[in-house]
This record gives structure tokens, C-alpha cells and sequence, in this order.
């Protein structure tokens, strides 16, 4: 049992000093990995590059395809894209058994020391988070010593022996162990290293080791299929071809093990099973991305036919923006009223989507309009630069009017569209505290989501139809917005002073009254900007 402990302990330092050494790594980095993969061109080699790289810094393949898959539902990268960066992962995740495999356990106090002075010494952030990864590598390492030390005695116990051997002769038995493994742990580099530590103690040979490490790359999967289960069907498709692509590998590569542990003992130290065991896993994620590099578009195709369905994202790029039209104010004028109207019915969609979590706590709706939040500051960013260049070119003052008009509307809806985002992480608050709203307070907070949702809804109808009769009812409507957002703030007072209220909810009562009431005051804006939008609007529809 205390063997047992002791690897227990093992482990839980191995992944926490992992743990470390990603954080520090990634504040080193400069925290902006997201941006570099949202960066990506479609060239899929760059794909493969940046996965791995970016894998390498985070230490963990999971935590990189998790983002992928984030990006793909949000529409920002397509599945060609997602595919390159799933590949560059397996192959940048193979670092930490390359780092294990060095047998640095001689300097782990050293390490540790040199760390830790760093992190208390360093002026430098980027010094300090230096000082992290150190620190965490050598908490890495002694998690390694202790889980090594406590395997040993498994020498002496002739059944573990016995099932262990078996994983050579019977490798699907291998996979099966190394993907649960991996589940249980959810942690594929913990696979590895627990794989090298008995191994370094003669308990398991390299035949026997190749099969679990295979599974291994299959059991981390499982993450990316956790992130894609509620996401857009290209998204789900990710996590297919993720699993697909380890998959096939590992039928690939137990059907010619015999040649594979060949390339293996080729190319590692003899008598060093660590070694070994960290060059067969780097050499499998990398053959197994040559194998498929060539093949990427008919493997992508296979996958489209496997998941069919519609993707339902939502295109970050702007549909009816063309620079070639800026010469020609009046249609490129009509092509931006388009676009703003466009991006406002995405911000309104956000709004009505934290305001319907309010109620039913659907977590769906959140992470929607969290993760299509940026598509709307995109698109403000795209219209505004349009809207810029537009202002070169020379302009009748009704143009011009216009053209200010749309600027100002562009402003209001990217705000409409923060205050969206803003409601959602409240929501996703109430859910996480289990705050509590009296049946009142929810009454109130129903009827005035519902007025902002017609308030902004006429707004944008009467901006995209130049309604006057549209846009003085809008107005009304945001009147009766902020009279009742008073109402409501009386109320809350006088149940907080009678005790009927608990003063965290209403706290968080209050920031979701100030959003919305916000929602309505730039939907209110929006009118002021209507001037000849019907005859702007029309022009390029004919």
C-alpha cells in the first residue's frame, strides 16, 4: 500500500510540475497563442508546424485541440486548418517524453533550486515565468524518481510480470490498456511517463511498451471528442478526424510493428528503454503524418461523407463588402448599410440568447455567444476600415451624412454586441454560484429582456428599412426600457431592505439591469442615423 501511495504522489507531481511548465511556457510566450493559430494561412504544412509548436509550449495535445475545436465552431478556421494543427499536435506532444527521457534525475535539486531562485530573483516577468517552467520540469522529474521507485517491487509479483508480457504477443491488448489509461488520467505524456518508469525498472520491454503508447495517442482523443459534442458539425468532424487519424495510424503501425521497432532500435541508444520508448513515440506521430500528408483532401472528403450536415457558422468575413466598389461611392455605400445591418442582427441574436439563459440556464446558448462574440468585433473592424477607405474617394454631403451615419451605427451595434457578452458571463456566473432570484425579480428581469429585445429589434428594422414611423416607435420603446429599468431598481432596493433579496443576487440583478438597459440605449442611437437608408439599402438589391 505504501508502494501504492508513492506512486499515487509520483504522479501527482509529474502533473502538476507538467502543469507548471505549460503556464510558465505559455506566459513566456506571451499569451498569444490563440491569435498565432487564428493567424493560420491554409497551407497545411504551416498547420503541422504551428500545432506542434504551439503543443509544445502548452505541454499538452489536448489543450491544443480543444482550442482548435473552439475556433472551428466559432468559424474562424476551417476543417483543412484544424486538420494540420491536430497533426502538428500528436507531434509537438512527444517533447515531454523526449525531456523525460534524458536522465536528468541526478540534477533535479539542482534544477529545482535554479528554478525557484529565478522565479523569487527575476525583475523580468518573462525571467520569473522562465523560472516557472524550470521549476515545474523539476517537480516533473521527481514525480518521475518517486513513481519509478514505487514500481519496482512489481519485479518480485510474477502475475503483473505475466500480464505486462502479454502486451507482446496480444498488442491490441496494449492499445486497450493505453487508451484507458489515458482516459483515466486524461493526460497522454502521463501515459508516457508512467510507460517509461516501469519500463526503466525492467518491468515492460519495447514490445510490449509500443501497443499502450499507440493507445495512448488514441485514449487522448477523448478530449477533443468532450469539446466537440455540442459544437457545429465542423467542429465534431475535428474531433473525427482526430480520432481517425490516430486510429488508422496505430492498425498501420502494429501491422508492421516488426519493422517499426527495427527503425526504433535504429535510431535510439542501445541498452536505454526510456529512450526507446520517447523515439518510437516521437517517430509514430511523425511517420504518421508523412503517411498522411499526401492524402489530407480525400481524408477531409471521407470525413465530410462520414458526418454530413450542415456547419451553421457563422462566416467572421464580411459577405458584401467589395473594395472594387470603392470608386463607386453609392453602391459601396449600399454594400456597407448591408454589412452593419448584418453584424447588428448577430449582436441583437447574442443578446436574445443570454437574455432566453437567464431563464432556462442553458449553457449552449452561453458558450454560443461567447465563442461568436469576436465574429461581430471582426466585422466592426472590417466595416470600419471600409468605411475609411471609403472616405478618400470624393462624396455628395447626402453621401457623407450617410457615411457618418453608418460609422456612429457601427460603434452602437460592436457595443450591443459586448453588453451580449457581457449578460452571458453573468448568466454563466448566476449558474456557477447558484445564485438565487426571488420570483419577482425573475418576472421583472423576463419583462424587461423582453423590451429590449423589441426595442433593439425595431431599431435595426427601421436603420435597415429608413422607417421614420419605425424609428420613432423604437425610440418609445427605449423610453419605456429605461423608465421601467428604474421601476425595477426600486423594487430590488425595497426587497433588499425587507431581507427578501440576497444580497449577492442582487448584486448580480443589478449588473444584468445596467447591460440591458445599456443594449437599449445603443439600440437607441441607431435612429439617429436612419437618413435615406431606404433608397442606400435598395440600390444594390435590384
Amino acid at each position: 500500500m505504501v508502494y501504492f501511495f508513492g506512486f499515487l504522489g509520483g504522479l501527482a507531481l509529474f502533473l502538476y510540475g507538467m502543469q507548471l511548465m505549460g503556464d510558465g511556457l505559455q506566459r513566456a510566450a506571451g499569451e498569444k497563442l490563440q491569435k498565432i493559430l487564428e493567424a493560420l494561412t491554409g497551407v497545411l504544412i504551416v498547420g503541422v508546424a504551428l500545432g506542434a509548436a504551439v503543443t509544445a509550449v502548452l505541454q499538452s495535445s489536448s489543450a491544443t485541440t480543444v482550442m482548435t475545436v473552439g475556433l472551428v465552431n466559432a468559424g474562424l478556421m476551417t476543417l483543412k486548418q484544424a486538420f494540420g494543427i491536430v497533426m502538428g499536435a500528436n507531434i509537438g506532444t512527444t517533447i515531454t517524453a523526449q525531456l523525460i527521457a534524458f536522465k536528468l534525475t541526478d540534477y533535479v535539486t539542482l534544477i529545482l533550486a535554479i528554478g525557484f531562485a529565478m522565479q523569487l530573483l527575476a525583475k523580468r516577468r518573462r525571467g520569473k515565468y522562465l523560472g516557472q517552467v524550470l521549476l515545474g520540469f523539476g517537480i516533473l522529474m521527481l514525480g518521475m524518481s518517486m513513481m519509478g521507485q514505487s514500481v519496482l517491487p512489481l519485479r518480485e509479483y510474477q502475475g503483473f510480470v505475466d500480464f505486462i508480457g502479454k502486451f507482446s504477443h496480444n498488442p491490441i491488448l496494449g492499445i486497450g490498456v493505453g487508451i484507458v489509461m489515458t482516459v483515466l488520467i486524461q493526460s497522454s505524456s502521463a501515459t508516457i511517463g508512467i510507460l517509461i518508469a516501469m519500463a526503466s525498472q525492467g518491468l515492460i520491454p519495447l514490445e510490449g511498451a509500443i501497443p499502450v503508447l499507440l493507445g495512448d495517442n488514441i485514449g487522448t482523443c477523448i478530449t477533443a471528442i468532450m469539446a466537440a459534442w455540442r459544437a457545429n458539425v465542423t467542429a465534431k468532424r475535428v474531433a473525427l478526424a482526430h480520432v481517425l487519424f490516430n486510429l488508422i495510424g496505430s492498425i498501420l503501425f502494429v501491422t508492421f510493428m516488426g519493422l517499426f521497432i527495427k527503425l526504433v532500435l535504429a535510431v535510439s541508444p542501445a541498452h536505454d528503454i526510456a529512450r526507446q520508448i520517447a523515439n518510437a513515440h516521437t517517430a509514430f506521430n511523425i511517420i504518421n503524418t508523412l503517411i498522411f500528408l499526401p492524402f489530407a483532401a480525400p481524408f477531409i472528403k471521407l470525413v465530410e461523407r462520414l458526418l454530413p450536415g450542415s456547419d451553421g457558422v457563422i462566416s467572421r468575413k464580411p459577405i458584401y463588402l467589395d473594395v472594387n466598389m470603392l470608386k463607386t461611392p453609392s453602391i459601396a455605400m449600399t454594400l456597407a448599410g448591408k454589412e452593419v445591418v448584418r453584424m447588428g442582427t448577430m449582436a441583437r441574436h447574442n443578446v436574445e440568447l443570454s437574455i432566453a439563459a437567464m431563464e432556462d440556464m442553458d449553457s449552449r446558448k452561453i458558450a454560443y455567444v461567447l465563442e461568436h462574440e469576436p465574429v461581430i468585433d471582426a466585422l466592426e473592424e472590417e466595416v470600419t476600415k471600409y468605411l475609411t477607405q471609403m472616405s478618400e474617394t470624393q462624396m455628395s454631403r447626402e453621401l457623407s451624412a450617410r457615411h457618418t451615419g453608418l460609422l456612429h451605427a457601427c460603434n452602437d451595434i460592436e457595443r450591443i454586441g459586448d453588453h451580449g457578452e457581457t449578460l452571458a458571463k453573468k448568466v454563466r456566473m448566476i449558474y456557477e454560484d447558484n445564485v438565487k432570484f426571488s420570483d419577482e425579480a425573475k418576472a421583472e428581469l423576463h419583462t424587461l429582456g423582453q423590451m429590449v429585445l423589441e426595442a433593439s429589434g425595431k431599431a435595426l428594422e427601421a436603420l435597415e428599412k429608413d422607417d421614420k414611423k419605425l424609428a420613432e416607435e423604437a425610440w418609445a420603446l427605449c423610453r419605456q426600457v429605461k423608465q421601467y429599468q428604474k421601476e425595477i431598481r426600486k423594487n430590488h432596493i425595497v426587497r433588499l431592505n425587507e431581507k427578501r433579496c440576497d444580497p449577492v443576487a442582487g448584486f448580480v440583478m443589478l449588473e444584468l439591469l445596467i447591460n440591458m438597459k445599456r443594449v437599449s440605449d445603443h439600440s437607441k442611437k441607431l435612429k439617429k442615423f436612419k437618413k435615406s437608408f431606404k433608397k442606400v439599402l435598395t440600390y444594390g438589391e435590384s
